[in-house]
């Protein structure tokens, strides 16, 4: 893989085993974390305060977690919120209140309550294709556009990737309506044609038609510049500062800031169906398709087995359990802002959490635990790695003890019953001690990498590239032309062979 390309993919939290995501390797927790049962309905408000905020800041703390705000819904109203830590690890300004956070596919849902208003009242049907209300040809060459409809598009079944490439062109991958593949795209298409039928940019229509009506006082699609003194930034795996985005256009699927108070309000009148009309808020909650157990995004990939316990609305993710029905939805920008919620509609329970880190899902699970129990089935889906998994906890034995840590896990490593790390988590693990300029560890873990698999191309890839970093040439060319003599095609291992050759 090209150099520039590894280190991009790794920089969003360096790399979907240490942050999690889908696709990725599970450790087993991420199975056990779905049941919480029973579902906490009647814990004391002072009780259940005082074990939340014993429990969620040694949870940041030790899941790198710099900032979080949470709000528990109980029988309809915010219950209890709180705000943890802080915006931005450098200036260690608090999070409060009014603290504003990335909402990313948080987004979504909010969005869906615009377009299903414009049903109510008659400017747009859920079945109408959308190129009847939108001119041009949104895409060339394809007559399985025609049958993307808002209901699709909401449902998650366009057939429409997550995101086009960079540069490239956006395309269809299945028949309309075949099967669930989550789709930002999708969104973004939808939003095209809501703006076209209302004459107005997206984020005048959410204010005037959603955001004022619902008392969502601090949330807006676009940048403001309020937004400079409350915003929280971003962070990455280790809890370093990333970024702050400032959007000056709006994006359906994922551009929307708020606080964790305002989108409680937004989570209530789902809730109570507030500004729709009955049969329209109910069919928001109503399963349009089951998802693939095995992905999120399976545009290009034949269908699975179909999930017992999620199927998606229109907006929402739906959970199935004994314990009755709850929708919920998750967000992760670029791997350092994350944030979740969950609410079940018959019992009026719900918890909202922001957090201003990659790290966000890896310990949301336990905040869910402790606030309201109950059983999760799409946190397993997710396969996002807990705080406590072995990858985790190395890299930050690592961080804490260099060298030294190594040393014991190679030891302990061949012990039975013993932890141990695939190829693909400890490559990973060696790109996010690089970020952190632990050059020599790195070496070290990578070094272990072509030990355990040394018929693997990309362990010396991997290895040689962080002797190149740390200006061991000729070790970097041995190990580059063992990559390639193991792959032929390695593009990457070529170019950086032949710049090294020619120094």
């Amino acid at each position: 893989m090209k150099t520039s390309l590894k280190r991009a993919l790794i920089t969003g939290l360096l790399i979907a085993t240490l942050c999690g995501g889908q696709g990725t390797l599970a450790q087993d927790k991420s199975a056990a974390v779905q049941s919480f049962a029973p579902l906490k309905i009647k814990a004391k408000k002072e009780e259940l305060a005082a074990r939340l905020e014993r429990a969620i800041p040694q949870l940041m703390q030790d899941g790198y977690v710099p900032g979080l705000a949470a709000a528990l819904i109980r029988d309809g109203r915010v219950f209890w919120q709180r705000s943890f830590g802080v915006k931005n690890s450098e200036t260690k300004e608090p999070v409060d209140e009014s603290t504003v956070f990335e909402a990313a596919s948080l987004s979504k849902p909010v969005f869906a309550y615009l377009v299903l208003k414009l049903v109510d009242e008659g400017r747009l049907d859920l079945d109408t294709p959308l190129t009847k209300y939108l001119p041009g040809a949104y895409i060339e060459g394809d007559e399985r556009l025609k049958q993307i409809t808002a209901r699709r598009v909401l449902s998650h079944t366009t057939g429409f990737p997550n995101w086009r490439p960079r540069g490239g062109e956006l395309k269809i991958f299945f028949e309309p309506g075949e099967k669930f593949s989550y789709s930002g795209e999708g969104f973004v298409y939808l939003q095209k044609v809501v703006e076209h039928l209302l004459g107005e940019r997206l984020d005048a229509s959410m204010k005037r038609l959603v955001f004022d009506p619902l008392g969502m006082t601090s949330s807006s699609y676009v940048w403001q510049s309020r937004y400079k003194s409350l915003k929280a930034f971003g962070h990455n795996l280790t809890g370093d500062v990333t970024q702050r985005r400032e959007p000056d256009e709006a994006n359906a699927a994922a551009s929307l800031n708020t606080t964790a108070t305002d989108y409680a309000r937004f989570v209530i009148a789902v809730m109570n169906g507030t500004g729709l009309k009955r049969e329209t808020a109910r069919l928001m909650l109503t399963p349009q398709i089951k998802v693939d157990d095995s992905c999120t995004n399976c545009a290009e990939r034949e269908p699975g087995r179909l999930s017992p316990y999620i199927s998606w609305g229109l907006g929402w993710g739906l959970q199935h359990t004994d314990e009755g029905d709850s929708f919920w939805h998750w967000g992760d920008s670029n791997n350092d802002v994350q944030c979740y919620i969950v609410a079940f509609p018959k019992q009026k329970l719900g918890l909202i959490v922001f957090t201003n880190s990659g790290n966000g899902h890896a310990i949301i699970p336990e905040i869910i635990k402790e606030a309201i129990g109950g059983r999760h089935p799409a946190i397993a889906w997710l396969k996002y790695e807990p705080y406590n998994s072995p990858t985790r906890l190395l890299f930050k034995e690592i961080m804490a003890r260099g060298l030294d840590a190594i040393k014991e896990y190679r030891e302990r490593k061949t012990r039975p019953g013993s932890a141990v790390l695939n190829e693909l988590q400890m490559n990973r693990l060696g790109y996010a001690l690089l970020q952190k300029r632990k050059v020599q560890e790195a070496i070290e873990i990578f070094k272990l990498n072509v030990e355990d698999f040394p018929q693997s191309s990309n362990v010396y890839d991997s290895l040689a590239e962080a002797y190149m970093i740390n200006g061991e040439r000729e070790l970097a060319i041995k190990n580059y032309r063992k990559s390639i003599e193991l792959n032929p095609k390695n593009q990457n291992g070529i170019e950086m062979l032949k710049k090294l050759e020619q120094q």
